[in-house]
């Protein structure tokens, strides 16, 4: 035991010693960084993949819609052999359509073809009814007027359809907005990316508005596969038409471009849109007594009378036959003494 001690205290082997744990930590120092692989390529490929995942989901949910390049339908095929798209076009109205929910080919030739047939059916409606069941005392041309107003009618019917269609849809779309703008911000506040942000909230908020989920599930489509990001910010402005989400997507636009912190703008474009919303509830408060004048006049203040003045004229009348019924007492009990003379 003494000479095993005595051999690991002799210089030489100090030095061996010393040597080897030199040569291990050069070793280890130049080998380690390899053996532990780059965390920032694994986390890009694994954000690559989600990107490519999303991008797969949405291409198939925009498929399953419907949304092809040519309409296949019936009503498709005439409006594609008639050219209607030409002879009754509109700029607007692929722009208003998409602000209804309404996309892709389909619809666009089901608006055509109406555009086309209601005409004839309104033109027709307004003949068969003033001319066959109920003339209205009309002269002939005040007739052959109407019939050309119902085919008017019959023409703008569907803008009119459509254009209600796409108000109701942006009420929808702008009772949820500011609430979903919290969340996407939570989400990228918390390290997620804008597509995982986006594909996260129309996931969340499709109970409470399922048009805004629908809107963002398209954005997250585009965010994917188109060449310019900032291209699907301004399709969402379009497809909303509403001036706090193009406030919203110009906001996300230019954090985009010159790499601005989308926490900051995040949040105070929720604030904004939190208080136009509240803005719009204090204007139609403000606005409530005055749209109450006119059914009050009509159904309240008669009741109001009736009420009030129901029992007076009851009281009144009767009065009136107990007036009418006392002379007549009075005449006979006066009388009765002179017959008996």
């Amino acid at each position: 035991m003494y000479d095993l001690l005595v051999s690991f205290t002799k210089p030489q082997t100090l030095a061996a010693w010393l040597v080897a744990a030199a040569v291990f930590g050069t070793f280890v120092t130049v080998f380690l960084p390899y053996l532990q692989g780059n965390k920032l390529e694994t986390r890009l490929k694994a954000v690559a993949t989600q990107r490519e995942k999303l991008r797969k989901q949405s291409r198939a949910a925009l498929e399953k819609k419907g949304l092809r390049r040519r309409d296949e339908s019936l009503v498709g095929e005439i409006s594609s052999k008639l050219n209607l798209a030409k002879a009754l076009e509109d700029p607007n109205v692929v722009k208003l359509m998409n602000q209804a929910g309404l996309r892709g080919p389909g619809p666009i030739s089901a608006f055509y073809f109406a555009r086309m047939a209601l005409p004839f059916v309104g033109a027709a409606f307004t003949f068969f009814y003033i001319f066959f069941v109920n003339d209205l005392g009309l002269s002939v041309m005040m007739k052959y007027g109407s019939v050309v107003f119902g085919a008017a009618a019959g023409f703008y019917a569907p803008n009119l359809y459509v254009s209600n269609l796409a108000q109701k849809r942006q009420k929808s779309i702008m009772r949820a907005f500011p609430d979903a703008l919290d969340m996407l911000l939570i989400c990228v506040e918390a390290g997620m990316s804008i597509e995982m942000g986006f594909n996260k909230v129309s996931s969340e908020i499709g109970s409470a508005s399922p048009e805004l989920a629908e809107e963002f599930g398209i954005t997250v489509a585009e965010l994917s596969y188109l060449p310019d990001r900032r291209q699907a910010y301004e399709n969402l402005a379009l497809r909303t038409g509403h001036e706090g989400v193009k406030a919203v997507c110009m906001a996300l636009g230019q954090a985009e471009r010159y790499g601005t912190p989308l926490g900051d703008a995040l949040r105070l474009m929720a604030k904004e849109n939190r208080e136009m919303r509240m803005s719009e509830a204090e204007k139609k408060a403000a606005a409530l007594p005055a749209k109450l004048t006119v059914p009050m006049i009509l159904f309240f203040l008669p009741v109001l009378f009736l009420v009030v003045l129901g029992p007076a004229y009851i009281k009144y009348q009767k009065m009136e036959k107990d007036n009418d019924a006392a002379p007549s007492l009075t005449t006979t009990q006066v009388e009765s003494p002179v017959d008996h003379a």
